[in-house]
């Protein structure tokens, strides 16, 4: 229940800390934008827009064309605890940012590596879980050590 929770409270950080970079926007959404939050602009329109890309197991759809996975989880929690619905719009990831960025949704829900060059276009909340994706050097160590041969 406790990592339900701080999943919950990480989503919500997406959705307060997303930001919008004022060079990719247009005027009118810039303007917009200055007057009022991402936060107040989902809750007067009672529908929090999520940009997502399928990415088994986070994101996909089942048999029926339904999406499921965890991200999938974690955007509808996110509109339930803000008292809103959900819209999911589906995205391919090279586009993901740019259409962010153009306003076609309020936050991006999905598995995205803070690099630099991502963060000087958008805000990123504090990761509500890691893919434990990770570079080895593991046969380079092994043959300098003489092991590779035994375990090959």
């Amino acid at each position: 229940m406790n990592r339900l929770r701080a999943i919950v409270m990480a989503a919500v950080a997406v959705a307060a800390v997303f930001g919008v970079s004022s060079l990719a926007v247009s005027a009118d959404l810039q303007q917009k934008l200055a007057e009022e939050s991402t936060i107040e602009q989902v809750a007067k329109r009672g529908l929090l827009r999520v940009g997502m890309s399928t990415f088994v197991p986070w994101a996909m759809t089942d048999k029926s064309g339904n999406l499921i996975g965890f991200e999938i989880d974690v955007a509808t929690r996110l509109a339930q605890d803000m008292g809103v619905k959900v819209e999911f719009v589906p995205t391919k990831w090279a586009g993901v940012i740019p259409a962010l960025l153009t306003g076609k949704f309020d936050v991006i829900i999905g598995g995205m590596g803070i690099l630099p060059q991502r963060n000087l276009k958008v805000n990123f909340s504090i990761p509500y879980d890691h893919s434990g994706v990770a570079m080895t050097a593991w046969t380079s160590i092994a043959r300098s050590a003489g092991l590779w041969e035994k375990i090959t």
